[in-house]
């Protein structure tokens, strides 16, 4: 067989080893353009895709090379640049020219019909453990709108990149299928729409101007809980879209079951499709998307630098973004930077957990999460909405910060200490049996450590 018959048999088995977000990531843009003696040479788009290839797959690739042809003992990686740049990079490029003096990681300006930012692609999102799934299932509606998983309800802590996943399926939707109408729009945006439109009785115009759009794309969709006229409103526009195998794709800080004050006719629709969650990355994502950032600056930083960052800034994707960002700054202005410099720049970012958690976070965050008011932790009542969040904040007082339970129970208004024994125990017990709760635990607790 020639050399693209002999990749392709190669790509072919590597899908049964690999996922297919990763088989996307990697495996893209690349080929043997070379068979020299004993040894292959494979062409990738750039210097990041040799390392991984490299570091994570090279005896795998080999391994399925000698089987397809036994004379071949050895292989490397040589990058070669994409020739043909699709409209996207067209415009990166444009961007890049106009601000090339300029450190920040800025914004491109959005799409006028779409509100999409031509920024956010597949191919500059990092696939890792943390969001494969949700990566998997944004690539198969991207493929079939309508069809595949409908809707796609996404769900994961502030900076985590809902927001780049949800753009890039409207972006490859308006690349791939032209005809198709993509619109994003922000969920606040969205509400606020519909009270202009019964403040100026347009109320059937602002649904007239929803139905020609093929995908409909809703960031943070948490925000329309407990406004019971705009979620009327959009369980009319959710199901008119629906029942015309419309897309509809959802964002939002928490999966359905855990958003308070919403309706459940609505609750049942966001779970009839996907969901799936995009939780804090790893180290080695972490570590990944610093590389491709610094790729895109055409900057240098020493690997011991970078993984420096990658082990101690562990908030968000912005967080690490904005680490970075600080240090290409010194870099700028002073030509070169070592470990030691970079951990006194980036003191303010390195956090303890005991630095981030604390009594009156771990209140606020639980008071927050269940759309109540901190005061309310304290009331004397019995009603189920404020026993359990009371009831939480206290196990995680003990379980995150070791108070002892007297400590707990003076902080509650100086109620017996054994009613803080029976909190923690209660909630400790579910969270063994009960995987909504489990979830929900996870999310608070990922809100208190990203500060």
């Amino acid at each position: 067989m020639n050399n693209t018959e002999l990749w392709q048999s190669v790509l072919a088995q590597m899908q049964f080893y690999i996922s297919k977000a990763n088989f996307a990531t990697w495996f893209q843009n690349t080929e043997i353009i070379l068979k020299e003696n004993e040894k292959i040479i494979i062409s990738v788009p750039n210097a990041f895709s040799k390392e991984w290839l490299s570091n994570k797959y090279n005896k795998l690739i080999l391994k399925i090379l000698h089987t397809a042809d036994e004379s071949i003992k050895d292989l490397d990686f040589i990058i070669k640049p994409q020739t043909a740049k699709s409209s996207i990079s067209k415009i990166n490029e444009i961007n890049e020219k106009n601000e090339e003096s300029q450190l920040k990681f800025e914004e491109f300006k959005t799409n006028k019909e779409t509100n999409l930012n031509p920024r956010y692609t597949f191919e500059s999102f990092v696939v890792g453990s943390s969001n494969e799934l949700a990566h998997a299932a944004a690539l198969a509606v991207a493929d079939s709108p309508g069809f595949t998983y409908n809707p796609l309800f996404i769900y994961g802590g502030t900076g985590l990149g809902k927001t780049h996943l949800i753009q890039s399926i409207g972006n490859k939707i308006c690349n791939d299928l032209k005809k198709k109408k993509v619109k994003y729009i922000s969920s606040e945006k969205f509400v606020s729409g519909i009270v202009s439109a019964i403040r100026t009785n347009s109320m059937e115009s602002f649904k007239a101007s929803l139905a020609p759009i093929d995908v409909l794309i809703l960031d943070d969709i948490q925000f329309i809980a407990g406004k019971n006229k705009s979620q009327e409103e959009f369980f009319h526009v959710f199901n008119s879209l629906y029942e015309k195998n419309k897309q509809i794709i959802l964002s939002s800080d928490r999966p359905p079951n855990a958003i308070a004050e919403l309706e459940d006719r609505l609750r049942s629709r966001f779970e009839g499709g996907m969901i799936a969650d995009v939780s804090l990355p790893d180290y080695e994502t972490r570590l990944v998307i610093l590389k491709i950032k610094l790729q895109e600056k055409n900057m240098e930083i020493a690997e011991e630098i970078l993984e420096y960052i990658a082990a101690n800034v562990k908030k968000n994707i912005r967080e690490l973004e904005g680490a970075l960002n600080k240090l290409l700054i010194y870099v700028k202005i002073n030509q070169s930077i070592n470990l030691d410099t970079a951990k006194k720049i980036l003191k303010g970012f390195v956090f303890s957990p005991f630095d981030v958690a604390n009594y009156k976070k771990i209140i606020e965050t639980v008071a927050k999460f269940y759309n109540l008011e901190e005061k309310n932790l304290f009331d004397p009542t019995r009603r189920k909405e404020i026993v359990k969040p009371r009831q939480i904040a206290m196990f995680l007082l003990r379980r995150e910060l070791k108070y002892s339970f007297p400590a707990i129970a003076r902080k509650f208004g100086g109620k017996d200490h054994t009613t803080a024994i029976y909190a923690y125990k209660k909630i400790l017990q579910e969270n063994e049996e009960n995987n909504k709760l489990t979830e929900e635990l996870n999310l608070i607790k990922q809100r208190i450590y990203s500060g």
